[in-house]
């Protein structure tokens, strides 16, 4: 994931994966990649519980399976779960049955039908596979969390300049991201709920 917003052409590649809900709803959808991990997904959802608000996490099969204790307060907490690979694979470095299987050997633990493909890219035969068994589902607004070359506040400010009604907005519960979220997510959300804006799962 290399920009913002993604543009309308990166969208009519894969047409039938979400990018963005209910345009006409000032209501947006808070996502989380690549968690569950004991540093930083706990105090996520501590966050959220203290604005009641409810996300969608996208998780890494294998981290489920080695924190199988904090994936069950994600679900226990009523947020809604989505796959995210067993092991964060990119499409376009594996074939299609590779590719399957390890979103397979992730649901085993996710149970979900929802599906994020890491990175944000797949190879065409791989979208018409999984749009089968599954609802893809992309994004809005990236906010750069994981990138060192971002302050907090500049994460946030991200936040603020793409939003719109039904934006799909992806944060990571991740190592990378954890410098820049602890300041960038309260803020967002804050300024999200002063904006009128609520929150929705997918």
């Amino acid at each position: 994931m290399f920009i913002e917003q993604p543009p309308i052409w990166l969208r009519w590649i894969y047409p039938d994966a979400l990018w963005r809900l209910n345009k006409g709803v000032k209501a947006v959808y808070l996502t989380f990649d690549d968690g569950p991990i004991p540093e930083v997904t706990p105090r996520v959802l501590e966050i959220l519980d203290h604005y009641q608000v409810k996300a969608t996490f996208f998780m890494v099969g294998d981290n489920v399976r080695k924190h199988p204790d904090i994936f069950n307060r994600v679900k226990d907490a009523g947020h809604r779960l989505g796959n995210h690979t067993y092991n964060h694979i990119g499409g376009m470095r594996h074939g299609i049955r590779s590719y399957l299987n390890n979103v397979k050997r992730a649901d085993d633990y996710i149970h979900s039908d929802l599906v994020r493909p890491p990175y944000g890219w797949m190879k065409w035969e791989q979208y018409i596979f999984l749009r089968r068994s599954y609802r893809i589902v992309m994004w809005d607004v990236v906010t750069r969390d994981y990138s060192k070359d971002l302050t907090g506040e500049e994460v946030f400010q991200n936040v603020k300049r793409y939003v719109r009604s039904g934006s799909i907005i992806t944060f990571h519960d991740s190592l990378r991201s954890e410098p820049r979220i602890w300041y960038a997510l309260p803020k967002s959300i804050e300024w999200l709920l002063n904006q009128g804006y609520e929150f929705k799962t997918l």
